[in-house]
């Protein structure tokens, strides 16, 4: 496989030296490679031309509003289904924690008003809009826990198991674009200095619910570092949307501790075991 991305890398940078090549990471729909430790090029399993038409457009256009860095792409290529990335300095929140994460509330804030305060349409062609029910949420966090229970903590399971016996929330009255899955693992740091050097993974952005994006922070960087983010971001988020906040945080929650148990990473569900409490408390 590694001689695949060689040869698309001849393609399109005739002339590049290619040093090394590793593979990072395989997720549901993709591979990662780096090369040269200054590239990324990730390659989709199933390549639709217009999916990633979409999201060079898309990252072009986000590039232009975001205050914190987001990749810059050097080239993409609908036959393979892939697309390459200078790579951003500092490494995933996720495995690299910072020593005061609540200095990134700040950043987040601004990145988030930014993000939030785009019109929607002007980013219609570029991201789709989702318009998941809470209801199936859910059902769908209730599926997921039934699978993982005998993981969580005998006496920690009457808090997840009080939440699924709660009624959703109200859906939201109105979309902004999204992240749509900002967790830690997207938030590229520099642990030494506390800094977001990056904010990467583009695919699942959406005209979406706003608390799509406040719910990770949440659930990754506890409730003291969402109000700290809230407090600087320049919209408001009334009681409605603070509710749907915590409710899409613990359904996620559920599904990275599914995932981190399954066919994904194992820090996945460690980290939603530390966070368990705190969330669902």
């Amino acid at each position: 496989m590694t001689g695949d991305i060689r040869t698309l890398l001849s393609r399109h940078l005739p002339g590049y030296r290619v040093r090394t090549v590793r593979r990072l990471g395989q997720g549901l729909d993709n591979l990662v490679y780096e090369v040269n430790d200054e590239l990324l090029v990730r390659r989709n399993k199933a390549a639709n031309p217009e999916t990633l038409r979409q999201e060079v457009a898309r990252l072009a256009a986000v590039r232009e509003l975001s205050p914190l860095p987001v990749p810059e792409v050097v080239f993409s290529d609908e036959e393979w289904g892939a697309i390459a990335y200078r790579r951003l300095p500092g490494g995933p929140l996720s495995t690299n924690p910072v020593a005061d994460p609540r200095s990134l509330a700040r950043p987040l804030a601004d990145f988030l008003s930014a993000l939030h305060g785009t019109s929607p349409g002007r980013m219609h062609d570029l991201a789709p809009v989702d318009r998941y029910p809470a209801p199936r949420l859910l059902e769908d966090a209730e599926l997921d826990y039934r699978d993982v229970e005998a993981h969580v903590p005998a006496g920690h399971r009457h808090l997840v198991e009080r939440f699924l016996r709660e009624d959703p929330p109200d859906e939201p009255r109105s979309l902004r674009f999204c992240h749509n899955d900002l967790g830690a693992e997207h938030l590229l740091v520099d642990a030494a200095s506390s800094t977001i050097t990056g904010v990467i993974d583009w695919t699942d952005a959406a005209i979406a619910d706003p608390a799509h994006d406040f719910a990770l922070i949440y659930r990754d960087l506890g409730p003291e570092v969402f109000e700290l983010t809230l407090s600087h971001y320049e919209f408001d988020l009334d009681a409605a949307g603070r509710a749907r906040v915590l409710f899409l945080a613990r359904c996620a929650l559920i599904e990275d501790l599914a995932y981190g148990l399954s066919t994904g990473p194992a820090h996945y569900a460690d980290a939603a075991l530390a966070h368990l409490t705190r969330t669902f408390g």
